[in-house]
């Protein structure tokens, strides 16, 4: 029980920080833009990508062709020629402000990674400021193992990474407070 009021304590926290560093601070919109002709590029992607809901690299090189030297160096310049995009496409769009099944989604995600870093606070003996510090710690690593290789090898421009970095290692650190109180009380 005491692993599940920590997970909870620290959920409702991080939730509550990604709701202000998206709605009160520009941290959850850093690198976020706005084509300047919205419909010219609806209508390119529609006619340019499959029917179907996928991750395009735009310019490509499918990985058989890796290994193709002619296609591999038409690959590179075209890639040095040209703007480069990184495309979460969706053919069948949805309403980005009808948030309610998103929300749920986050905030059941937000309590079963805080129940994670509560069973990670929980193994040792650690006094306050050590299950912080953990639970901090495990903000900077998602960050590292998720937000930089995004970076590094899909292009994620650097103040959306930044921005990746402040959501997660703040949020973390608010989320280890309550739980670092919890777990550390005594006669539990």
């Amino acid at each position: 029980m005491r692993l599940i009021i920590a997970a909870f304590l620290g959920g409702v926290v991080l939730f509550f920080w990604g709701f202000v560093s998206h709605m009160v601070l520009p941290v959850g919109e850093m690198g976020h833009g706005m084509a300047n002709n919205e419909d010219v590029v609806i209508a390119a992607l529609k006619e340019g990508l499959p029917a179907r809901e996928g991750v395009y690299h735009v310019p490509g090189l499918a990985p058989d062709q890796y290994e193709d030297e002619a296609a591999s160096a038409a690959y590179a310049t075209k890639a040095v020629a040209n703007a480069n995009a990184f495309i979460v496409y969706q053919p069948i769009g949805r309403n980005g402000l009808d948030m309610g099944p998103q929300l749920g989604k986050e905030f059941a995600t937000n309590l079963v990674s805080a129940l994670v870093a509560a069973w990670v606070l929980s193994l040792g003996a650690f006094g306050f400021g050590k299950r912080v510090a953990i639970a901090t710690v495990l903000g900077l690593f998602a960050w590292l193992v998720i937000s930089v290789p995004y970076w590094n090898w899909y292009r994620f421009p650097l103040d959306f990474t930044l921005g990746a970095f402040i959501k997660a290692v703040v949020g973390w650190f608010l989320a280890g407070l309550p739980m670092a109180w919890w777990l550390g009380r005594k006669g539990q």
